[in-house]
């Protein structure tokens, strides 16, 4: 069978490429956060900077890793004190995650960038105190797509975060304003990122998405009307059962906290990116070319066995397509899904895709 390789290919008109974005829809539940598994699916590590999150008990050979979660604030939050319980950690948490999705100030080069709840980035709606969820690139693939965030949290009682008697407790909060096309969105270091807006009220962003990262930030003031958002007996003053936000960011330990806020998540929902790249080569087959096959068993007896009669046409059948680099080498073969019927009257294109 006869073989087509890169030789007729012209360069300039004959290889093109391609990007195509290929989403999946993440529905992360409540229950996969805290409930399910008896939290067996957490996992916190004796350093105490985050914990892990994954689908199924994290000792089964079959789970997945999902996301992390932690906790951080700036130096100059109100909760930062010698006093305050990981004081050191909480801070260095906050700066790495600034440093690394923000940079550093365009004024003052040694001055970290703070997280804010406005695409300005000018110094006003800093978020102090803030929580981070990162997920696992097993979910967020290349990157988040832009404008269908969803992050369902509660803000009632411990013992009822999202109903509080008749009364809706859950906040949603989604990334509206940003769209595929650019709209909404600031190009960082960390890539480009939205905001958080309460749905019920599209004004005060309440955290930010960096879409290539992978990365929600929240501030703590989505909990600011939560008395009780911590239930960590022991902590905080004297006749407190119970922390508020502002408590918890500085009394409790960071996997306390992060601990309160899996216990506030009803759902998190997101469509990844895989963004496949591909290059494609066009090869041209004219009607004077391949009508005979380098097969050996194309002949018999140095007569053609497709031929019937002398003055009958030659026919072939292509199979293949080979790619060569410019020194003859074979790169790529490319099989035909079934054989294509090739003599001197009919020509064709073959088109090949390489994806990577």
């Amino acid at each position: 069978m006869p073989v087509i390789n890169t030789e007729i290919i012209d360069p300039s008109s004959d290889i093109t490429t391609t990007t195509t974005l290929l989403h999946e829809t993440i529905p992360i539940t409540g229950t996969i956060c805290s409930g399910t598994y008896s939290d067996n699916n957490i996992k916190n590590y004796t350093h105490g900077m985050f914990q892990s999150v994954y689908d199924y008990p994290y000792l089964s050979s079959s789970s997945n890793h999902i996301f992390d979660l932690t906790i951080g604030y700036d130096s100059t939050s109100p909760v930062s004190s010698s006093t305050a319980t990981q004081n050191t950690k909480k801070i260095n948490l906050y700066n790495q995650y600034a440093q690394v999705l923000l940079g550093y100030t365009a004024s003052n080069a040694d001055n970290i960038q703070k997280f804010e709840s406005d695409l300005d980035l000018d110094g006003t709606g800093v978020m102090g105190n803030t929580f981070f969820i990162s997920f696992s690139r097993l979910l967020a693939k290349d990157e988040i797509k832009r404008g269908n965030v969803s992050l369902v949290v509660g803000t009632g009682s411990w013992a009822s975060p999202f109903m509080d008697g008749a009364t809706n407790t859950g906040v949603t909060l989604i990334d509206a304003s940003a769209s595929v096309g650019g709209n909404g969105i600031k190009n960082v270091i960390g890539g480009n990122y939205g905001l958080l807006y309460d749905s019920a009220e599209n004004k005060v962003a309440k955290g930010v998405v960096f879409y290539e990262a992978g990365v929600i930030v929240l501030t703590s003031s989505v909990f600011q009307h939560c008395v009780q958002f911590n239930s960590g007996s022991g902590y905080g003053p004297s006749g407190f059962d119970a922390l508020d936000v502002t408590q918890s960011f500085g009394s409790a330990s960071i996997t306390s906290s992060c601990d309160a806020l899996r216990h506030r998540i009803q759902n998190i929902s997101f469509n990844n990116t895989t963004e496949i790249n591909s290059k494609i080569y066009f090869c041209r087959v004219n009607h004077n070319d391949f009508n005979y096959s380098a097969n050996p068993t194309y002949v018999d007896g140095s007569k053609i066995r497709v031929k019937s009669a002398a003055s009958d046409q030659p026919i072939s059948y292509i199979t293949t397509v080979g790619l060569y680099n410019a020194a003859g080498e074979l790169l790529a073969v490319a099989k035909l899904s079934e054989p294509l019927r090739k003599d001197p009257n009919n020509d064709m294109t073959i088109r090949v895709r390489l994806d990577y």
